[in-house]
């Protein structure tokens, strides 16, 4: 299918074919005609599946559809006609007409980067990005232009409606653009806010790599009658990408194996993912002090420098990136050919997320994992997920001195349990289907004493104290305290005698059974 197969607007298909755009992914096959229809979308794709193209391309087609806007001044002209009335200049808040939620500040930033292509031919539509690190001077001369499609981060944005800076009284479509990341990084309640500031009639597309859970209930409460599209779940199976275990024994030999990999002439660009900010800056450092061409990526830097390390990474300066999760969000670099794990991530979504760095628009990738015996049931966490055996490869001359464990032959979905009886928290669960009692078995001999049983042999076998216990009746045996009493005790020669347990008697009922050690 093409381009022009699909309804696009004569000047969109020009811009897509000189931005380089062959004919459409299946994702934008599936939801350009029904987002051109006006149908709200559910949509769950891979990453690097075409997912910005699918939702911009078809409103940019609305809008070059629409009628062109009555000619009046301009913002600035605005000003300098109340400066010279000699008003106050007033700022006018914007009204976007498309509005792209993103969860990161790079993402944002691709989007607003893919609108710009896509509108070479459409000068009437401007597309802006709202998002933290960028100065609030800045940001607002953005907003005086009153643009046609705001891109934004849910906290900045947040905080230029509660100023007033923006009205969204006018917006036709909204789009949340990887709402999965968004709710995990706690911007439930932002969006909420922002969806109820919008009007009820506009048409919303959700794009997440999951459509459960709690993606699945905000979906039901924003959208109506969504076409729900499912090209590929999270968990596929980047059948382009090929993966790796290494397993190392510390963090020397995580070091030099890193050295190595990076060394691999088929590597043209990499990302190495650390699982802290200050990881990604030592490991930059390091190999930058190594001879490699290396920048950090992380949320502590400013926007400013992250835009800058971007480009060179673009620009082919910056060979491997060592970066973050979040930082690494919406990077999207057709030349970076490995992925590097430098630290296993906490959530299996975030390796497939990582992962997807590279094999973009289906070219060929390479993700390596360096991980610790010790984290080896993270590994299973992320087969279970991605539902496929991710194999161990060994380095020659970095041999791990501890050798890897087996691989069980369960299916990669496997749990714990399976194969076993009963429920967890029964006794039955720890042991597998067909062990314990087994009918053909000899018994323990005696088995258990019933009550009008005479006692049997086996029971305490050695001396037993003469007399045995002493009786109310009978006079007290030699060996207690033979002292004189104290006259009148700590008891009152009228009150009567009071019957006390032995020593760690407790009192039961006499039908209660007897209970055991394992009772407790």
């Amino acid at each position: 299918m093409s381009f022009e197969a699909l309804g696009l607007h004569a000047s969109i298909v020009k811009a897509v074919f000189q931005a380089g755009y062959e004919k459409p992914t299946p994702v934008q096959e599936q939801a350009v005609p029904a987002a051109i229809a006006g149908r709200d979308l559910l949509v769950s794709s891979q990453t690097g599946s075409g997912k910005t193209a699918a939702f911009m391309l078809p409103s940019l087609h609305k809008f070059a559809d629409a009628e062109p806007a009555a000619a009046g001044r301009t913002p600035a002209q605005e000003a300098q006609a109340a400066r010279a009335r000699g008003e106050r200049v007033r700022f006018k808040a914007a009204q976007p007409k498309m509005l792209v939620l993103t969860p990161t500040r790079e993402l944002a930033l691709q989007v607003t980067t893919a609108t710009e292509q896509y509108t070479a031919h459409m000068r009437r539509i401007r597309a802006v990005s709202i998002l933290g690190g960028m100065p609030y001077p800045k940001q607002m001369q953005l907003l005086a232009k009153n643009p046609e499609i705001l891109v934004a981060t849910p906290g900045r944005l947040i905080d230029h409606m509660e100023s007033g800076k923006i009205d969204f009284s006018q917006l036709e479509i909204l789009v949340l653009d990887e709402a999965d990341r968004m709710l995990d990084m706690g911007f439930i309640d932002d969006i909420e806010k922002i969806v109820a500031a919008t009007p009820e009639t506009r048409q919303t597309m959700l794009f997440s790599a999951t459509l459960d859970g709690v993606v699945g209930n905000m979906a039901r409460r924003i959208t109506k009658n969504p076409q729900v599209i499912q090209i590929m779940s999270a968990a596929n199976r980047h059948e382009n990408i090929t993966q790796k275990v290494h397993f190392v024994d510390d963090l020397s030999h995580k070091n030099r194996l890193l050295d190595h990999l990076l060394r691999d002439e088929t590597m043209d660009q990499a990302v190495v993912f650390t699982a802290t900010k200050r990881d990604a800056d030592m490991i930059a450092d390091r190999l930058n002090i190594a001879g490699f061409a290396a920048a950090a990526l992380h949320g502590d830097m400013h926007q400013g420098a992250r835009n800058r390390t971007l480009d060179s990474m673009r620009r082919g300066q910056v060979r491997v990136l060592v970066a973050t999760d979040v930082a690494a969000r919406g990077i999207d670099v057709p030349s970076i050919t490995h992925v590097v794990n430098y630290d296993l991530p906490k959530f299996p979504e975030d390796y497939v997320h990582r992962i997807g760095r590279t094999g973009r628009a289906g070219r060929n990738g390479t993700a390596v994992s360096l991980v610790n015996h010790a984290e080896s049931m993270n590994v299973r966490r992320i087969e279970r997920f991605t539902k496929q055996t991710i194999p161990v490869d060994v380095v020659e001359g970095f041999e791990p001195k501890r050798s890897a464990a087996p691989r069980s032959g369960a299916r990669p979905g496997w749990k714990p349990g399976d194969g076993r009886n009963g429920k967890p928290g029964q006794r039955s669960f720890h042991k597998p289907a067909g062990e314990g009692y087994r009918g053909d078995a000899p018994r323990r001999e005696g088995g258990y004493r019933s009550e009008g049983a005479p006692r049997t042999e086996g029971g305490y076998q050695g001396q037993r104290r003469e007399g045995g216990y002493r009786t109310e009746s009978a006079p007290r045996s030699e060996g207690g305290y033979q002292g004189q009493r104290r006259e009148g005790g700590f008891r009152s020669e009228s009150a009567p005698r009071r019957e006390r347990p032995a020593f760690g008697a407790h009192p039961r009922s006499a039908d209660s059974a007897r209970r055991t050690f394992g009772d407790r």
